[in-house]
């Protein structure tokens, strides 16, 4: 295959994501600036030595803008003060999983990066050679130069780029050891943030077209309710409004300005009637004791015969925990522009899954997705919420019906009060120990509220206990759920490993030395397969254990918390100590396995938000309902982490060399573990159920 050469000179080498190995496109020099090309993705040397990659993922804060680059400049052995990002749209037929979620953008992408910056490397060796009439194996680089170390000279990658760009592309390149990175594992700043810091329009929310309209919608108050009459006359004779419409069970005031839309939604006059049932958070809690004993539950896991494990028990320990729906939050509201034509739509906005926007707008609007274009911003926040496509809908819908193009914007209170919340999910646990204090038998029940499954019935402790049964219930509601940072893990991890530490009690067990010998007896794996590495899992128990000092330290209270999300092992040791007659968490030991890491910083900041994400909602955060309407509709009512409350965060990484796997998500599920169990060693008080701040045994500490 032939690299063409660009207009304007150049090498523009392309690489498809779902293979490991590059391939040549043709770019035109001119439109790679201007953004207006979009390949599956790309790898652009100037003759101006800039070096521009294309980066398909949603940017959320996750950082994979700086991510990306840095592994094709590390293979490439780039100046990396001459690359520069670019984020690429939704183009499905030359991008795979452009998608923000799961923690699986580096751990896909990996090896497709590596192998782009390898490639292009190779055809510049390959280029400078043939100049010099030298063996290309006589030649090396370093920071974005072809050297010849024997004759001393040296060419530039814009000199070579337009040279390497008729060159023949091999099928295979050696790739670096991890002994000879540069640029991976070293702290590199965050390509947008000098952007973010000058305030330049990278958001959602910054968006701006020339004559479009703003929208703001009234959605229905509670769930459950259905719109019945709109009289909005009071509404359209306000100044600047274009327009009311209604659509589904939405109406939708349209205008010129976010101001003048907002104040003519308040005129509005809505009559609703019941759809559903109006549920209260007391409804649930009766819901959720009526299920645990008596719903038919799904078999998830069954090992062994755990009835005779529980009947011939020496002690049985049994403990409930709940956790409340939670609201995602992001800093950036939600917000979607949309201009719907007869002959294709514009969809420009913050999406996680842009792929899934232009298909639900393609089945709104009837129009192909050919004739769809989505343009992805960077976004202020996601955690899960804009994996959904409702805001865009929403826009596409009232511009269809205002046949112009319109920004519908969020205000806080529809965040908050807009739906799809985590679940709220209630777990049943019992443990059987043997007269030696051997666990012997394991039970978990998860009942949960639109959860779908709330267990992860192949993780740790399955495997280490020969006698095992996970099954869950599930209760239809009108209140609309869906993914939550950490989707189940979030709230999971809390209540699994806090139990652990009361079974360890009861067996008078250390509680790391008790989950190291249950992962010992996992090795051998008595009860089926697990989707957890045991030896990895082994590796960052011990880590955070000699951290941390595990009890040695005097003065303070250690609580332990591990667990294994989105591919990766995070443990942690949370750290009370008393003042004044009160326990305050001052801080977290973390330790992480999530393979090579590629950006120290931005992995740093990963960890340290997460744990403080973890903490904060497990202490702090609660989501109610009254009638089927949240109570908490904006930060006066719902409870925050303060920065005064947020503690150390030490992070300790493992470096065992294996290929990078997720970390967006992992480091939160075990938070909420390590602290309760931290302030049950201060308090001698279990903490049960989140928020912690509502918990008999946590009042008077905030």
């Amino acid at each position: 295959m032939k690299i063409a050469a660009a207009a304007g000179g150049g090498l523009f080498l392309g690489f498809n994501w779902t293979n490991s190995n590059a391939l040549p496109v043709v770019v035109d020099a001119r439109s790679i600036a201007a953004g207006s090309i979009h390949f599956n993705a790309y790898l652009s040397i100037g003759t101006d030595n800039i070096i521009t990659i294309v980066s398909p993922n949603p940017e959320i804060g996750q950082g994979i803008k700086t991510a990306f680059p840095m592994v094709v400049a590390e293979e490439l052995d780039a100046d990396w003060k001459l690359v520069k990002t670019v984020q690429g749209n939704l183009d499905t037929t030359i991008f795979e999983r452009q998608v923000t979620g799961g923690s699986g953008a580096v751990p896909h992408s990996w090896e497709r990066l590596r192998n782009a910056g390898a490639t292009a490397r190779h055809l510049l060796i390959e280029a400078a050679a043939s100049t010099w009439k030298v063996p290309a194996a006589e030649c090396s680089t370093e920071n974005g130069n072809v050297l010849h170390k024997t004759s001393g000279k040296s060419l530039t990658y814009g000199q070579l780029a337009e040279a390497a760009s008729k060159l023949e592309a091999p099928k295979e390149v050696k790739l670096k050891s991890e002994k000879d990175f540069k640029l991976i594992g070293q702290s590199v700043r965050n390509v947008d943030n000098l952007d973010i810091a000058t305030g330049k329009p990278l958001f959602g929310l910054d968006f701006y077209r020339e004559g479009m309209l703003f929208a703001l919608i009234q959605r229905p108050k509670a769930f459950g309710l259905k719109l019945k009459s709109v009289n909005a006359e009071a509404a359209k004779a306000m100044p600047g409004i274009v327009d009311v419409v209604t659509f589904e069970n939405s109406v939708a005031v349209v205008g010129k300005s976010t101001w003048q839309v907002k104040k003519a939604k308040g005129a509005l006059k809505i009559e609703y009637e019941k759809g559903a049932e109006l549920e209260s958070t007391a409804d649930h809690n009766r819901i959720f004791t009526q299920l645990m004993d008596n719903g038919e539950a799904t078999v998830r896991r069954k090992n062994g015969d755990v009835e005779a494990a529980f009947k011939g028990a020496s002690k049985v320990i049994k403990a409930e925990y709940q956790c409340p729906f939670l609201p995602h939050s992001p800093l950036e509201p939600m917000n979607f522009f949309a201009h719907v034509r007869e002959d294709g739509v514009e969809l420009v906005g913050p999406t996680q899954t842009p792929d899934r926007a232009r298909t639900e707008v393609a089945k709104l609007t009837g129009i192909a997705p050919e004739k769809i274009t989505v343009e992805i911003t960077r976004q202020g926040g996601g955690f899960g919420r804009r994996l959904a496509a409702d805001f865009v809908l929403e826009a596409a819908h009232v511009s269809k019906l205002v046949k112009a193009p319109v920004k519908v914007i969020w205000t806080r209170e529809d965040d908050m009060t807009g739906g799809i919340y985590r679940p709220a999910v209630r777990y049943r646990f019992e443990a059987a120990l043997d007269k030696n204090g051997e666990m012997i038998g394991y039970k978990l029940r998860g009942v949960g509220i639109n959860s779908g499954n709330p267990t992860r019935e192949d993780n740790f402790p399955s495997g280490s206990v020969d006698n095992l049964l996970i099954d869950s219930v599930e209760h239809k509601s009108p209140i609309t759920t869906g993914p939550w940072r950490a989707p189940i893990t979030n709230f999971l991890a809390f209540a699994e490993q806090s139990f652990l530490d009361e079974v360890a009690e009861a067996a008078g067990k250390d509680p790391v030395a008790f989950r190291l010998a249950l992962l010992e007896k996992a090795k051998k794996s008595p009860a089926g397969e697990v989707k957890y590495d045991v030896d990895r899992m082994i590796g960052v128990i011990k880590m955070a254990a000699e951290k941390s000092n595990w009890g040695k330290k005097k003065g303070v209270f250690q609580g332990f918390s591990v667990y294994f999300s989105h591919r990766s092992y995070v443990a942690q040791v949370g750290e009370v100590a008393m003042e004044k007659g009160k326990p305050v968490l001052k801080n977290v030991i973390a330790a992480v396995d999530c393979g090579i890491v590629i950006n120290k910083s931005g992995s740093l900041q990963q960890v340290r938000g997460g744990v403080v994400d973890g903490v904060g909602h497990a202490m702090y955060g609660n989501m109610t309902f009254k009638d089927g309407a949240p109570d908490q509709t904006n930060f006066n009512g719902f409870r925050l982490i303060r920065m005064s409350e947020i503690p150390e965060v030490d992070v300790h990484f493992v470096d065992n060399g294996i290929s990078p796997t997720g970390l967006g998500e992992p480091a939160l599920p075990p938070a909420g573990g390590a602290v309760a169990n931290a302030f049950y060693k201060a308090t001698k008080q279990r903490l049960r159920n989140q928020p912690f701040i509502n918990e008999d045994a946590f009042k008077g500490i905030s």
